[in-house]
This record gives structure tokens, sequence and C-alpha cells, in this order.
């Protein structure tokens, strides 16, 4: 049950803070809300995998997808 709380805080976060506007009015996902979600994905991934705590793969995969243009810019295209 804590997994899933935890899956839902970061989703309502990631949906509050993930849009911009463009010049035009129109809301899009930015670089880094992109990469956080599919570092969410991955992490979940990895930890139901590896019988570890799903929520906690996935904040931690967001996490380090929406840092890495940040931490490794030669990695992560910004």
């Amino acid at each position: 049950m804590q997994s899933k709380l935890w899956i839902l805080c970061g989703l309502a976060a990631f949906g509050l803070a993930a849009c911009e506007t463009d010049a035009y009015g129109n809301s899009r996902l930015t670089p880094d809300a992109q990469r956080a979600g599919i570092g969410a994905a991955v992490g979940a991934g990895a930890a139901a995998v590896t019988d570890n705590d799903v929520g906690t793969g996935a904040v931690l995969g967001a996490g380090a997808g929406a840092l890495c243009d940040d931490v490794a810019p030669a990695l992560c295209r910004r």
C-alpha cells in the first residue's frame, strides 16, 4: 500500500511540475520531465525484478533521470 502512495505522490508532482508553455501557449513536457518519467519506469522495473520496493525504485529512477543532464551532460541531451 505504501508503494502505491509513493507512486501516486510522484505522479502528482511530476504532473504539476513537468509542463512548460511554448511561445504559442501550448503545454509540453520538459526534457527533464521526460527523462524523469523514463527513469521512474526503469527504476520501478529494476526494483520489481530484484524483489525490492517498487516505489523507492521509481523515486530513485525519476531523480536520476531528471538530474542526468546536470551530472553527466555528455550522456544526456538537454
